[in-house]
């Protein structure tokens, strides 16, 4: 009889496990094929983005060309004021999200920080929103300024001189 109670309780035990086991395997399959907005947007963007779709240099700006571009200074308001490309408005690369409605829709727009890697954030996060006209300017304003601010486009155009 002690047998027959410990092989009973073994039972359930094993049957409790199984049935744990079973919840969690099923619990674990729902979540995985619930639909995640968030993770749909990411993946459809990095399927279907061009490679440099979301870059610009500044040699590929002719300088009468700046003119038409809105441009966004994507660092803090402590290096915007000390040194900016002229006319950049200053929206950290935090805010870019939260200040969308500040930047415009039907022009083509640049986001630029020190390197490129704080604006490719935000360019990212805006992109994956729907603003396909915004840019990163590949190499930030240290980049811009080496090869020539806005006479980039011209100086690398110029014909060698051989």
């Amino acid at each position: 009889m002690n047998k027959n109670r410990l092989l009973n309780g073994y039972h359930t035990v094993v049957l409790t496990i199984v049935g744990l086991i079973a919840t969690v395997m099923m619990t674990s399959t729902a979540f995985a094929v619930e639909e995640n907005p968030t993770l749909s947007a990411v993946e459809e963007y990095m399927e279907f983005t061009g490679y440099s779709s979301s870059l610009i240099w500044p040699e590929q700006i002719p300088k009468k060309e700046w003119k038409k571009i809105f441009v966004v200074d994507a660092r803090d308001k402590n290096q915007y004021s000390k040194e900016h490309i002229p006319g950049a408005v200053n929206i950290e690369w935090r805010q870019a999200v939260s200040r969308r409605s500040e930047i415009p829709a039907d022009k083509m727009v640049v986001i630029y920080c020190n390197s490129g890697s704080l604006s490719a954030q935000a360019v990212f996060a805006l992109r994956l929103l729907g603003m396909e006209n915004v840019k990163v300017l590949q190499d930030g304003i240290e980049g811009w300024k080496v090869k020539g601010g806005f006479e980039a486009h011209q100086r690398a155009t110029k014909a060698a001189g051989h």
